[in-house]
């Protein structure tokens, strides 16, 4: 009976635990629910950081409105489907909007995170070397004029 109470007892702690320190999503979608946007397949990829387009019938435009009303993704499409990269928007809520068969289908999508791209992480670390290069000259005082050593 004890074991029993144990394993339960660490495995609803293993789980909590999980979902605490688990990754957290890049981006949340709130999907059109309406009868007539069916038409329109629009969803996120599995590492919710790309937005996926796709129809039966030509897709127009696509436009993303922020928080602060700024249009931050404007594109003409006129294909089947497409994918729309969401590591350039802005942290925060975005409308969607998707001319599709003459209708504008309207959707919501909420970036969770911010942008940490391999290049900015390859720059910080080389920020973070040269200022230890740097405190390292400072803290022994390279001289320019070496002394000559005796033979």
């Amino acid at each position: 009976m004890h074991k029993t109470t144990l394993v339960l007892l660490l495995g609803l702690i293993f789980s909590s635990y999980n979902s605490v320190f688990g990754q957290n999503d890049f981006a949340r979608i709130e999907k059109n629910r309406n009868i007539r946007a069916e038409s329109l397949y629009h969803d996120l990829n599995k590492t919710k950081d790309t937005l996926i387009l796709s129809s039966s019938s030509k897709i127009g435009y696509v436009y993303s409105i922020n928080r602060e009303y700024q249009r931050e993704i404007d594109t003409y499409i006129f294909d089947y489907e497409c994918k729309i990269p969401l590591t350039n928007l802005s942290k925060g809520k975005h409308v969607f909007a998707v001319g599709h068969m003459s209708m504008a289908i309207v959707f919501v999508i909420y970036k969770l995170e911010d942008n940490r791209t391999d290049n900015t992480i390859v720059a910080e670390l080389q920020s973070a070397k040269i200022n230890s290069d740097i405190n390292f000259l400072e803290t022994n005082k390279v001289s320019d004029n070496p002394k000559k050593s005796r033979h």
